[in-house]
């Protein structure tokens, strides 16, 4: 029988939350953050926002978003492709959740100064802010980890 990798599950999750889980075989879960998804993606008019953003009509992009609905979005997202990578390995890296969680903590906080955060005088908007932010969380969870599993290995032995 067919077994999902972790590469496989991830990239699904990527593509729309809840896809990993149905790899999984987690059905229920699946059905519920794919049902999530598009409830919060419909409600903050998530789709609409990024095709203005791709078009690089950042303003448009804001008037758009609805910011109450797009604030759950980061970690509906994060978590899961952390759950569903997690469910496809048998055990799990020690500490890999910080990158999933800083991630989904970075990404909210770039949902929120979206509206007004300029770099270089550029206003980057709902979509591309929590991006970057997202990835700033994953590399910084991912230090972290590295650093706790180094201190924990060293105490150790």
């Amino acid at each position: 029988m067919y077994k999902s990798n972790e590469i496989e599950v991830i990239l699904w999750s990527i593509a729309i939350p809840g896809f990993g889980q149905i790899l999984n075989k987690k059905y229920i879960k699946g059905i519920l953050l794919i049902t999530s998804e598009f409830l919060i993606n419909m409600n903050s008019h998530l789709n609409t926002a990024i095709i203005s953003s791709f078009y690089g009509e950042i303003s448009t992009s804001i008037n758009q978003i609805n910011y109450q609905w797009l604030m759950f979005y980061p970690c509906i997202y994060m978590f899961a492709i952390w759950d569903a990578y997690k469910d496809s390995v048998k055990k799990p890296q020690s500490f890999s959740f910080f990158s999933y969680v800083l991630g989904a903590y970075f990404g909210t906080v770039g949902v929120i100064y979206s509206k007004t955060f300029r770099f270089m005088g550029i206003l980057i908007g709902p979509i591309w802010l929590p991006l970057v932010f997202i990835l700033i969380g994953l590399v910084m969870g991912s230090i972290i980890k590295k650093a706790l599993i180094f201190y924990l290995n060293k105490k150790g032995g």
